[in-house]
């Protein structure tokens, strides 16, 4: 079983922005390490309340920390999250409930999509801070991603569907079943077994325990 890929699971949510950082490194190691990386869009909102977490940013001391934090891991591992203290008041007041359902969606019908679709999200929300929560921004994320406006209006109208609901309910609870509180979590399938790692700093402990060799976030 070690000579074949480790199958590397993302459960991720675009309100995470710890989420784009894990996203956006293991896409530049799906190709240098041997494994198959699967993006499983789930909802952090389930999560939360089914395991009992809370927010981090609801501490102060700890929000105020996170915002260095994240500036420095931005800056380290090369991706444009763009944080203001004002921002946990915006992440607080957005739901993405109806952008993890419409990247379900996606998931379930255009899979090719599914990958610059969830980028394009964090762009929006991290980046540009602009809205993903109504029908309009999404559509929009959707055709900054490439998708056609036919593709995006049919997965619109999904995201109402029982199927699509499910679907996320279901990858929502297989992440909790692994063991996740919190996002990003990344399960590596390796040795016959699950193995969580929660957060975006955690991926060179990944790397150790497949047995693939870490060469930090941006590896050239």
């Amino acid at each position: 079983a070690s000579m074949g890929r480790t199958l590397v699971e993302l459960f991720y949510d675009v309100i995470s922005p710890y989420s784009w950082l894990g996203f956006e490194v293991l896409c530049r190691y799906k190709h240098i390490w041997n494994m198959d990386l699967r993006f499983r869009p789930a909802f952090l909102g389930g999560i939360m309340q089914q395991t009992g977490n809370k927010p981090p940013a609801m501490l102060p001391k700890r929000a105020e920390y996170m915002l260095k934090d994240i500036k420095r891991m931005a800056k380290y591992y090369q991706v444009p999250v763009h944080m203001s203290g004002d921002d946990f008041q915006r992440i607080f007041a957005t739901s993405s409930l109806a952008a993890m359902r419409f990247i379900t969606a996606i998931d379930m019908t255009n899979q090719q999509y599914l990958e610059p679709l969830s980028r394009e999200f964090w762009m929006r929300f991290w980046s540009q801070h602009e809205d993903i929560s109504k029908p309009e921004n999404i559509l929009a994320v959707a055709q900054q991603a490439g998708l056609s406006a036919e593709l995006s209006q049919k997965a619109l109208e999904m995201t109402s569907s029982p199927t699509v609901k499910d679907r996320l309910k279901e990858t929502t609870a297989e992440a909790i079943k692994y063991g996740a509180f919190g996002m990003p979590a990344v399960v590596a399938h390796y040795d016959g077994k699950p193995h969580l790692f929660f957060g975006s700093d955690r991926l060179e402990l990944l790397g150790s325990v497949i047995g693939e060799k870490w060469l930090g976030p941006v590896p050239s």
